[in-house]
């Protein structure tokens, strides 16, 4: 049976001070009034049905995810109770559904991402499960085609295509984000896609490469679908690792039972990781602004400025350009667009200094 499970885990730091502990950026309303995590699950309407969706989130904020997704029945809803990277976040559900049903087969999706058109989408997730289905080895990702030599993307290569699925290729080798010049050359080849961070196999398939891979973070998933009470003993434990590191890169280069295979995904692609991104989805100004929120600006040009404050505060800007101004009940933050990708480095120093009431 097909399943869906949308990771909704992280803190989105660079999109502090809107994105906190308690708050994380896929909860966000910034979006026309929806979530990241509403626009995830309604990109799955006619996939699963809703019984067959899961999130996999953190436990701090498990109940607001239920309250953006009633849809979602509350056994779907894991917390997790800290983060241990997406490892983990695909392997407790792999194991809890493959308890549940031995021919699980999962696709996994993310909740910071804008796609368009959705249909594009559907359609290589629906192939994604159809290989899945055919091919019990199969590791199946997803390959977005570029359209720019982008440098906060990693990468695919990909190779061979599948007999009957000429859209699925064999994948030859992953890149690690890269500099410009070899992001352009990586795009002038026409050999390679974006990682898009999203995956389809059998739950059972997952499980077998973590037997062969990593037989330690096997044993305590196993362990913990089957005694699910001992998730705050049993979670902090497990390895922190990325599934590309731990599994699918290594799968690529022959190692392990199971084989890696790219779904093409030609669509328009957004991960919205921080505010530059974030203001790629706003509407914008004659002058280039993007806005939410009360504020005035004057002799303003390219600028993001988000008001989210609850006592009717104005934010009034002049002679600015290309700056990032966020006011929230508690904080402000003012910064130039080309520094928005440090707010991490901010938030780290912030905590430092007056602990983590504001983080």
């Amino acid at each position: 049976m097909r399943y869906v499970l949308i990771m909704a885990g992280g803190s989105g730091k660079r999109l502090w001070p809107l994105s906190r502990q308690d708050m994380p950026k896929q909860l966000l309303k910034v979006l026309g009034g929806k979530s990241l995590l509403r626009i995830a699950y309604e990109r799955l309407e006619g996939l699963v049905p809703p019984e067959r969706v899961l999130v996999c989130t953190g436990a701090d904020y498990a109940h607001v995810v239920a309250e953006e997704l009633p849809e979602v029945l509350a056994e779907n809803i894991l917390g997790e109770p800290e983060g241990r990277d997406s490892l983990n976040a695909v392997a407790w559900p792999a194991a809890v559904l493959a308890a549940r049903d031995p021919e699980a087969v999962v696709a996994v999706v993310t909740a910071d991402q804008i796609m368009h058109p959705v249909e594009a989408f559907q359609t290589a997730l629906a192939e994604g499960f159809a290989v899945a289905e055919e091919d019990p080895g199969a590791l199946v990702t997803f390959g977005v085609v570029p359209t720019s030599a982008h440098t906060g993307y990693g990468y695919l290569r990909h190779a061979d295509a599948l007999a009957g699925h000429p859209d699925v290729h064999t994948v030859a080798e992953f890149k690690e984000k890269p500099d410009l010049a070899t992001a352009q050359g990586y795009l002038d080849s026409g050999s390679y896609w974006w990682n898009a961070g999203m995956f389809v196999w059998r739950a059972a398939t997952l499980l077998e490469q973590l037997a062969q891979l990593h037989p330690d973070t096997h044993a305590q998933v196993t362990a913990l679908a089957a005694e699910p009470d001992r998730l705050a003993e049993i979670y902090p434990r497990l390895l922190k690792i990325s599934v590309d590191y731990a599994v699918m890169e290594p799968a690529s280069q022959g190692r392990g039972s199971g084989h890696v295979v790219a779904v093409r995904l030609p669509i328009t692609w957004h991960d919205v990781g921080g505010f530059a991104s974030l203001s790629e989805q706003l509407p914008r100004d004659a002058q280039g602004n993007a806005t939410q929120g009360v504020s005035v600006l004057v002799d303003a040009r390219d600028n993001l400025v988000i008001n989210h404050a609850e006592d009717g505060r104005l934010v009034a800007v002049v002679g600015l350009s290309d700056t990032v101004i966020v006011q929230t009940p508690q904080i402000t933050l003012v910064c130039p667009v080309s520094e928005a990708e440090r707010i991490k480095e901010l938030v780290a120093e912030v905590t430092e200094r007056l602990g983590r009431s504001y983080a």
